[in-house]
């Protein structure tokens, strides 16, 4: 095991905001790479290693639980000593796992199972743990948030959003208290900075992956980004940024990544733009004139149109078109490049971008919906005038365009950290990806409890309202049946349209998407009494924890519907997920249409003119095969961008894969 003492901590030898050298590597030394991968992923030491661990561990945990509260102190006390003095080893790795064990079960009433020691363990050597939904992630992280932080190691924990955050950070607390850590959250309503500061600098910080990206983005502006190392580092000793202010984190030490995927895979794509307004008073003017222009032009004659992909291209005559309708326009029509792009984007917006599944309109100002999470993405904004331009489609007040200060890619950011680690209850998937991008290796645990989730039938009707209809009718049965049940759709406009058709059968429901936000602690901590129907978009599918009501587990426990499919397997597992947590009894299913929008989005044109046909025949139609190839289809897209991203990015050849200002 590393020192990571000697490697993690801040100091002399790392500087006072330690963080890792951008790799890039060439052709060979990627293949040689992923053959390590490989090698290692069939390896079985680690798991001999993980059952030595985890014997030592529940040999101290029993030594412990005689000692009364001023005795466990001081072994704490002492440990602490050791650990500043000669850093962390395996023997200490130990103590501090059977500490943190016995200090859940005094503070929580919780002691850590076997597997989640394991899940630990894997995590403190740089692992991604992937566990089955229900096992107690949040739990299991402690221990190597404690470990690491009990060595005078900073550590970031990564939720999926600042609930989480929050949640995760007031659950464990006392755990973290009776060890004498301090613990802060850092979130959307946390803005100023000296409160942030002051959450990075306790022991274990939770934070979203945004608040951490954007505030080291932020940093990296103070500091500077053409000043020399040394500079650097004696402006960072004495916590000074280049133009004199505070910096906000202490570098990037440890993460522990929770839903690991789902943010380093999921949202590798995501450019972070740290960014000012600038005031362009013609903006309002030119954004709805562009919009006029483009309603005046045929899909098809003047521009052909790419929706999947958010492409637009215009056509020969689609130029010809606008020039003359822009003869008599002032500037910026006179440049022939800045009209065909302003013209583009009003096409993107009007064709591409779609209220209630892209964005929402509240509080008359847009705003963007995650597609993987299906929360509202606050104070984020698309670039180069686009979000603009959308604004002016819904006649919304059109902000001030923003000029790039700083940009970087998750994947850039989080291979910036001297130790990454995480867990996610799905994985496998994209395990090669996590290994060849993040040097990450997944491992998979057993349960603790034997699984009886159910899984239910596929059925695919032949449009929409023929699904809706008989979603009814299976809701109704199960709540006559006196089971809860979880019906995940994919966007905010499905989610009120299969409410509706609910409203006009009588089944009383609740109603989770973007729209409700405010209102998600509540209507998840009723999602498991007994009957209750709960409507919800992928904000249900993370790290969302159902509990049963008693008695609902004799009645069958949870039942999730599945009304669409969304472009990765993975995520629809974690919606199957939220059932059948910790040995509960659960059950799925998936209902879905040929109308659904992967299907028209990723399926083959072609193949669907020709099914269209065979319907029409009266022959069967093999709708479970669409579903599979289109989403097949979409993970490949999908993959795709982000090796392209990450080719982008190996070719930034500025420190910390940072660049300033975009000409």
């Amino acid at each position: 095991m590393y020192s990571y003492n000697e490697v993690l901590r801040p100091g002399i030898a790392l500087g006072q905001y330690p963080e890792r050298d951008h790799v890039c590597r060439n052709a060979f030394e990627a293949t040689l790479h992923g053959a390590l991968g490989v090698l290692r992923r069939s390896s079985l030491n680690h798991t001999r290693r993980a059952d030595r661990f985890v014997t030592d561990v529940n040999a101290a945990s029993a030594a412990l639980q005689p000692l009364k509260h001023g005795r466990f102190r001081q072994r704490v006390d002492e440990l602490r000593r050791q650990l500043a003095c000669t850093g962390l080893n395996e023997q200490r790795a130990v103590a501090c796992f059977a500490l943190v064990r016995e200090a859940a079960w005094r503070t929580l009433g919780q002691r850590h199972y076997d597997t989640q020691i394991r899940g630990g363990w894997l995590m403190l050597n740089g692992m991604l743990a992937e566990m089955e939904t229900g096992e107690g992630k949040t739990l299991t992280a402690t221990l190597p948030a404690c470990t690491a932080a009990l060595a005078g190691i900073p550590v970031h924990v990564i939720t999926a959003n600042d609930y989480l955050a929050g949640r995760d950070a007031e659950l464990m607390a006392p755990v973290y208290k009776l060890l004498g850590l301090r613990v802060g959250a850092v979130s959307e309503q946390v803005r100023e900075p000296d409160a942030r500061r002051q959450a990075y600098a306790c022991d274990i910080t939770y934070c979203t992956p945004k608040q951490v990206a954007f505030d080291y983005l932020r940093d990296r502006v103070a500091m500077g980004s053409r000043r020399g190392r040394l500079d650097l580092q004696l402006r960072q000793l004495s916590g000074q940024g280049g133009d004199g202010a505070p910096l906000l984190l202490r570098g990037l030490c440890f993460a522990i990544v929770d839903e690991a995927d789902s943010v380093l895979i999921d949202d590798a794509g995501t450019p972070l733009i740290l960014s000012r307004e600038v005031d362009n008073p013609l903006a309002e003017q030119t954004y709805r004139q562009a919009l006029d222009i483009a309603a005046q032009l045929e899909q098809g004659l003047d521009y052909r149109l790419q929706a999947r992909y958010h492409d637009v291209e215009l056509t020969a005559r689609g130029r010809a078109s606008l020039h003359e309708q822009v003869a008599g326009l002032t500037a910026p029509w006179q440049r022939q490049r800045d009209a065909e792009t302003l013209v583009s984007q009003a096409l993107q917006a009007s064709h591409c971008y779609l209220k209630d599944r892209d964005y929402l309109v509240r509080d008359d100002k847009v705003q963007i919906i995650d597609g993987n999470t299906g929360r509202v993405m606050a104070d984020h904004s698309w670039e180069l005038g686009l979000h603009q331009m959308v604004e002016a489609k819904e006649g919304c007040k059109i902000t001030g365009e923003r000029q790039t200060l700083a940009r970087i890619s998750y994947q850039c950011f989080f291979r910036r950290y001297l130790h990454l680690s995480g867990m996610t209850g799905t994985a496998r998937e994209v395990a090669g990806e996590l290994w060849s991008v993040y040097g990450l290796e997944v491992v998979r645990l057993p349960t603790f409890r034997p699984l009886r989730r159910r899984a239910g039938g596929e059925r695919v009707y032949p449009s929409a309202v023929a699904k809706w209809q008989a979603v009814a009718a299976r809701a109704a049965e199960l709540q006559r049946s006196g089971r809860p049940l979880l019906i995940g759709t994919s966007s905010v406009e499905d989610s009120e349209q299969l409410s509706d058709v609910l409203t006009g059968v009588g089944i009383d429901h609740r109603v989770l998407n973007a729209r409700q936000d405010s209102l998600e602690a509540e209507i998840v901590a009723r999602a498991g009494q007994a009957g209750a129907v709960t409507v919800a978009t992928n904000m249900a599918g993370r790290g969302t924890d159902i509990k049963l009501q008693q008695g609902v587990a004799e009645c069958g426990g949870l039942h999730v519907i599945a009304a669409d499919r969304n472009e990765a397997r993975r995520v629809d597992r974690q919606l199957f997920g939220r059932c059948g947590r910790q040995g509960d009894p659960g059950s799925f299913e998936a209902m879905l249409s040929l109308q659904d929008a992967i299907l028209k989005k990723h399926f083959p044109q072609t193949l669907t003119r020709l099914i269209s046909v065979l319907a029409r025949l009266g022959l069967p139609v093999p709708g479970m095969l669409m579903m599979q190839i289109a989403q097949r289809l979409a993970e490949r897209h999908h993959l795709r961008l982000r090796r392209n991203l990450l080719r982008v990015d190996e070719k930034l050849k500025e420190t910390m894969a940072f660049s300033g200002p975009i000409e």
